[in-house]
């Protein structure tokens, strides 16, 4: 029975990761039926190793896990792959959710949750548009190059460690030196237009792209907040 959800026209691999193993026959289920190729791990240390081996683009996963923590297992999962990290979290639980961020989860949604919104937020994750089609030289802001076409930031020469989410901001931010960009079009842009949340989902990744790039050069607070609209990058 076809669940209703459109399939992408681009298809990716999901690594769905939850300890219910009912749960995440039915999240596989209704992802394989939306046309991805999906794998699943049960425990923190099946989903490293799944995800070394089947380099999933996208893993939903769920923090409270046997073995390792979910927390534990996206911060590993930083040191070697880029995939969108989806996490799943209790209502409520704000602290979870401000830490799978801070340790490099692109987005999250709370349980109870529908399997169909879940499968739209991965269908949303994987719209979101990559490097750059032409060949376009590197944008240059003082000590920071941004370079789409390797889809990297570099500081007096050496790369910046951020999240496609962090690199995304940095660049949309940066299209456009000067302008001031809303949180609701900051979502559009680097999420999704249809996805719906909270909107302050952005001061966190803002947030931590700022600090990496300051900690990279003390000089580079090149991003700043305009209060009562958003964000803006400073001008070139």
């Amino acid at each position: 029975m076809n669940p209703g959800i459109d399939s992408p026209s681009h298809p990716g691999r999901v690594l769905v990761v939850d300890d219910e193993k009912a749960l995440a026959q039915m999240i596989a289920t209704y992802l394989s039926r939306a046309g991805y190729t999906v794998d699943q791990a049960h425990t923190g240390p099946a989903a490293l190793e799944a995800a070394r081996n089947q380099h999933p683009d996208v893993v939903v996963l769920d923090l409270g896990l046997p073995g390792l923590d979910g927390i534990e297992v996206c911060r590993a999962l930083r040191s070697f792959s880029e995939c969108y990290v989806l996490i799943l979290t209790a209502r409520g639980d704000e602290d979870d959710k401000l830490t799978g961020l801070e340790v490099g989860a692109d987005d999250y949604i709370t349980k109870p949750f529908s399997v169909r919104e879940l499968v739209a937020r991965v269908q949303a994750v994987l719209r979101r548009p990559r490097t750059v089609t032409v060949r376009e030289a590197p944008w240059v802001f003082g000590d920071l190059v941004i370079d789409l076409a390797a889809h990297e930031a570099r500081v007096s020469g050496a790369a910046v460690a951020l999240t496609r989410t962090e690199f995304d901001l940095l660049a949309t931010l940066s299209a456009g030196p000067g302008r001031a960009y809303s949180r609701r079009q900051l979502i559009d842009i680097v999420w999704d237009p249809s996805w719906v949340g909270d909107e302050r989902i952005v001061d966190v990744h803002i947030g931590h792209l700022r600090r990496k790039l300051i900690e990279a050069h003390p000089d580079l607070d090149c991003i700043s907040t305009v209060r009562g609209v958003g964000y803006r990058m400073a001008s070139r």
